[in-house]
């Protein structure tokens, strides 16, 4: 996998977007959701490290951007969208806090409970909470999930969750998001949020609520050991 990560990120920086798409379906694994979303964020990741380090400029940096999301999005249509099949009752919808910018993340993980069933909206980039909270009360979620990359943002995740928890169906809160992977944000989290470092604590936790056959995911019914493995 490692080179395979170093060879789509010269791919990204490059903004190659037929290699980054032959990579992929060259892949022998290319229809786990999983697999693949683990190349691009490593990816997404190695380029962040390489900004950090000034390596790359910030044009680099957005033009990888830009085509990894358009990898995504081609990715999600042939391997999602086109072959949903699972359907349940539960509703989830996703953003990034008011002036966060850093959305690919969020759009994975909605990608990810699509692919698992689950009826989604993603709202993406810099949702001011008013308006996050008037599409809760109108759309009624079972979840809702919220990405955090800046650390002078965390204060401000505290009053999301806090408003958004008591919206009239007491969603399930799910926050992740670059800091989730870094620092202990239970701090700014009511003590039923659940904290996803990665993707694969996503998907570990979306297995669980299949295999429990449990559709209602609210009124602190989402406290698992996924949240337990972070104390």
């Amino acid at each position: 996998m490692e080179g395979k990560v170093n060879l789509f990120t010269n791919y990204l920086l490059a903004g190659d977007e037929a290699s980054c798409e032959m990579l992929i379906e060259d892949l022998p694994d290319k229809g786990n959701i999983f697999i693949v979303f683990q190349l691009l964020t490593r990816s997404m990741q190695r380029i962040g490290e390489l900004w950090e380090n000034n390596e790359i400029s910030v044009a680099d940096e957005h033009l990888a951007t830009a085509t990894c999301d358009f990898i995504l999005s081609q990715y999600k249509y042939r391997y999602i969208t086109k072959k949903q099949t699972k359907k349940n009752e539960k509703k989830a919808m996703f953003f990034c806090l008011e002036n966060e910018q850093h959305y690919l993340g969020t759009k994975m993980i909605a990608s990810l409970f699509e692919y698992n069933g689950w009826d989604v909206r993603l709202f993406g980039a810099n949702l001011p909470l008013e308006y996050a909270q008037s599409q809760a009360e109108e759309w009624k979620p079972d979840l809702i999930g919220i990405s955090v990359a800046i650390m002078y943002h965390l204060p401000k995740l505290k009053s999301y969750i806090d408003t958004l928890s008591q919206t009239s169906i007491q969603p399930c809160m799910l926050v992740g998001g670059r800091l989730a992977g870094i620092y202990d944000l239970r701090p700014y989290c009511s003590k039923e949020t659940v904290i996803m470092k990665d993707i694969k604590d996503v998907q570990d936790w979306l297995d669980q609520v299949s295999s429990e056959g449990n559709s209602n995911v609210t009124r602190n019914q989402h406290s698992s050991s996924i949240l337990s493995n972070q104390s």
